[in-house]
C-alpha cells in the first residue's frame, strides 16, 4: 500500500544544518519503498500565532495544514529547549488546535484515521517529556500514537556533541527509528482500510 509521510522539523533555524532534520531523515529512510515523504522546515514558513485555520494574510499554516491532512503519517521532529519542545513544534500544536472545531458529522476531526510519530533531539536529558507533551496534544486532535514510543537521542548534559555530529549513529537509535517506521506504516494502511466510527 502506498502511504504518504509529512515530516515537520521543528528546529529554530530556518535554514542551514541540523540535528532534527538528520534524525528525521534517518527515521524515513526506514519506511517501506511504497511510502512517499516530503519534509517540511517549518520555521522557514510565516506560520502566525493562533488557534484558527487561517490567521489572515500571509500566514503560511492554511497550505501546511493542507499538507498534513493529506498525509497518512504526520512525523514532528523537535529539538530539545529548556527541557520542553521547540516553540516552533508548539506552534504546529496552537495551530492544530482548530482541528476541534472542524469534525465530519460522526464527530471526526480532520486528524482522525491519521499516524502521528514523534522524534526528538537534544543535548540535555528530557526527550520523554518532550515526547509526551507533544503526543498528548497529537491524540487529543485525533491522531492515533503507533506503538513503540518516540525515536530520539539525547547527549551529555551540558555537553556540545550534537546529533549531527555523531561519525557512527547509536544501534539504539537505529533500532528504534526502524520500530517506529515500521509500526507507524502497519498501524497507517489499518486505519486506511477500516475508518474510526466516530459517533
Amino acid at each position: 500500500m502506498s502511504l504518504s509521510i509529512l515530516a515537520l522539523n521543528c528546529t529554530l533555524k530556518p535554514e542551514g544544518s541540523s540535528s532534527t532534520q538528520k534524525l528525521l531523515e534517518l527515521v524515513l529512510a526506514e519506511f517501506g519503498p511504497a511510502c512517499r515523504h516530503e519534509i517540511v522546515r517549518v520555521a522557514a514558513l510565516d506560520i502566525k500565532p493562533g488557534v484558527s485555520s487561517d490567521e489572515g494574510d500571509g500566514d503560511a499554516w492554511p497550505e501546511l495544514r493542507r499538507k498534513i491532512v493529506a498525509a497518512d503519517i504526520l512525523l514532528i521532529g523537535s529539538p530539545i529547549w529548556l527541557g520542553q519542545p521547540s516553540s516552533v513544534a508548539k506552534r504546529v500544536l496552537e495551530r492544530m488546535d482548530a482541528f476541534l472545531d472542524e469534525t465530519d458529522d460522526a464527530n471526526r476531526t480532520p486528524a482522525y484515521g491519521k499516524v502521528a510519530a514523534v522524534v526528538v533531539v537534544g543535548n540535555e536529558d528530557g526527550a520523554h517529556h518532550v515526547s509526551a507533551e507533544l503526543y498528548q496534544a497529537l491524540v487529543d486532535v485525533g491522531f492515533t500514537i503507533p506503538a513503540g514510543g518516540p525515536s530520539y537521542w539525547v547527549g551529555e548534559a551540558m555537553g556540545d556533541v550534537d546529533f549531527l555530529d555523531l561519525e557512527e549513529i547509536p544501534e539504539k537509535t537505529a533500532t528504534t527509528n526502524r520500530m517506529l517506521a515500521r509500526n507507524a506504516e502497519h498501524l497507517a494502511g489499518l486505519l486506511a482500510n477500516s475508518a474510526y466510527p466516530g459517533y
